[in-house]
């Protein structure tokens, strides 16, 4: 059998599974299984598979057909300008997220040294991102998963921004080291008996501590902000992943808890998706 009758196959089988980018998906399963990129299988089409190969790859086509998502088989997912390093213990990186970075570059453009905070640091995208944007940055990122932690110091290694990033194990509430210029998070914001009703691939295989954010969703956000409070620097900068539906709830408690709104950011659905404040 050829590599583009098996990738055919393996479509097939995501099809009738309803996945709709099923070609796509069997391509960068078969580029996983041969260890190649994507073009180089294209355009070796036609060169015959060999059985060991076949049957990883159709063990890989059975998983995404049952819903696992593609960054945890391949173990990796390309966010901001880089491929970050990913496992089913850290939640796969959104392009929503992306304007997270991209509103702490627009506001520290003209910034030197500063440090950054990231609470829930997960695999690291947001933070490193900017990190490698920014050489004279440094960074400190906190996580609950250790597991996380280990994902985080790896793509950091990777993207070679290492000497500039410290990383704690540490539940937000207990966290009081150093104050900083910079605030990001992408805290869990879906409501608990919401979870089971989003898409398969989230509700069944990714972290539920990186989505429970409690009955209204917003018991995470509440934490994050107060810890924020108590560790930015006066003027100093908080940049916040909200749901979709939380702009008027979040405005409110980052307001009690001293933080002025500069704007609010919509993602590439046109949905409220990050809050720029400015302690006060």
């Amino acid at each position: 059998m050829n590599i583009d009758f098996a990738i055919t196959c393996g479509s097939k089988i995501l099809s009738s599974k309803l996945i709709n980018t099923a070609r796509l998906d069997s391509e960068i399963l078969m580029s996983k299984t041969m260890n190649k990129d994507r073009s180089y299988i294209i355009i070796n089409s036609k060169n015959i598979i060999n059985k060991y190969d076949l049957k990883n790859f159709y063990m890989l086509i059975k998983q995404r057909s049952l819903g696992k998502p593609i960054a945890y088989l391949t173990n990796k997912k390309f966010f901001w300008d880089s491929e970050f390093l990913v496992s089913n213990h850290t939640l796969i990186p959104r392009p929503d997220t992306e304007l997270v970075v991209e509103n702490a570059l627009k506001i520290t453009e003209k910034k030197n040294k500063i440090n950054i905070l990231d609470i829930g640091i997960g695999s690291g995208c947001i933070l490193l991102s900017i990190l490698k944007e920014r050489k004279n940055f440094y960074g400190t990122g906190i996580d609950i998963s250790k597991k996380c932690l280990n994902i985080s110091k790896m793509n950091a290694k990777n993207l070679k921004v290492s000497s500039r990033l410290k990383l704690y194990k540490s539940n937000v509430d207990k966290f009081n080291l150093g104050k900083y210029d910079l605030i990001v998070s992408n805290p869990p914001y879906i409501k608990k008996y919401k979870i089971k009703n989003l898409e398969r691939d989230v509700a069944a295989f990714e972290p539920k501590l990186a989505l429970d954010g409690g009955l209204d969703g917003l018991s995470e956000i509440r934490k994050v902000i107060k810890k924020s409070s108590e560790l930015i620097k006066k003027n100093g900068k908080f940049i916040l992943e909200i749901g979709f539906d939380q702009k008027n709830k979040v405005i409110n408690i980052l307001n009690k808890e001293g933080f002025y709104i500069n704007s609010v950011e919509k993602d590439l659905a046109n949905n409220d998706r990050c809050i720029v404040s400015t302690k006060i």
